[in-house]
């Protein structure tokens, strides 16, 4: 009798694979030590875009396509309201106190006056937007990144984040949603839309680089280190020579692949 695996079970005995692979890659590690895997993260590599291709880049583009600005600001806006609930948290428990409660008072008035979420008058009433997830509350922790890592259909991330990811899944309130078929379906649109919105940026990353790969891990790990050391005292930063040395500016965390460099999310969606 054959036996069905839900998508949330088979992420992770994927999951699970991927760090027995991670573990047995690192016995023979490459000459980059921020990326000793890269073998392994190549072949990953290859398979996200292979997949957002064929798949997620021509869905999404016809979603941009037919889809009226306005639905779309609307869906980007009601996602990210939810994602200020989590971010709040994450600047709270990283000792922003300021800026937690600034998302704090973001998440309650988009989600009353703001209709769910759909309008963003939180912006406009001053209240900036900001993004924070548990691996840089992780990393202002102290915990080190680790290793680089491409994960299947998730994209650049490190040890760290990767590690992370079940807490910050736990805290995308999304995933609380019922019934099953309105959330997976809501997750589906989440991602298109997120895509959808990346088109611009990819074009650009895929005309600028010479080794897309490379472009995109260095890319990811500067914007990581810069969001989690924003002042560029995280430990990565050079120490002075002398007292008498002047310290040089920290290195722009600006690049063409900017906003690929978080990656697509891949759905996660739950079965009852």
């Amino acid at each position: 009798m054959s036996r069905t695996v839900s998508p949330t079970t088979a992420f992770r005995q994927a999951a699970l694979a991927l760090g027995v692979t991670v573990m047995l890659a690192g016995c023979a590690a490459g000459p980059n030590p921020r990326d000793p895997y890269e073998g392994f993260n190549r072949a990953m590599f290859e398979f996200n875009d292979t997949v957002d291709t064929y798949a997620l880049k021509p869905v999404a583009t016809a979603y941009k396509n037919v889809t009226p600005q306005f639905v779309q600001t609307g869906v980007g806006n009601f996602f990210g309201n939810l994602g200020d609930a989590w971010t709040a948290i994450n600047n709270l428990l990283q000792g922003k106190g300021e800026a937690g409660m600034s998302d704090v008072a973001r998440f309650a008035l988009n989600s009353t006056l703001g209709v769910v979420g759909l309008f963003d008058i939180a912006t406009e009433a001053g209240l900036p937007k900001h993004k924070e997830d548990f691996g840089q509350t992780l990393g202002v922790w102290g915990v080190s990144s680790g290793p680089y890592v491409v994960l299947p259909l998730l994209g650049p991330s490190t040890v760290r984040d990767t590690a992370a990811l079940p807490a910050d899944i736990a805290g995308d309130i999304w995933r609380y949603k019922d019934p099953t078929n309105v959330r997976n379906i809501g997750t589906a649109l989440r991602i298109v839309d997120t895509r959808a919105g990346l088109l611009d940026a990819s074009s650009l990353f895929e005309d600028a680089a010479l080794d897309r790969y490379e472009f995109l891990r260095d890319g990811y790990l500067q914007r990581r280190e810069s969001q989690i050391h924003p002042d560029g005292d995280g430990p990565s930063s050079k120490p002075k020579k002398d007292d008498s040395a002047e310290t040089s500016a920290p290195v722009s965390s600006e690049s063409p692949a900017k906003e690929l460099n978080s990656g697509t999310p891949a759905a996660k969606p739950d079965s009852q």
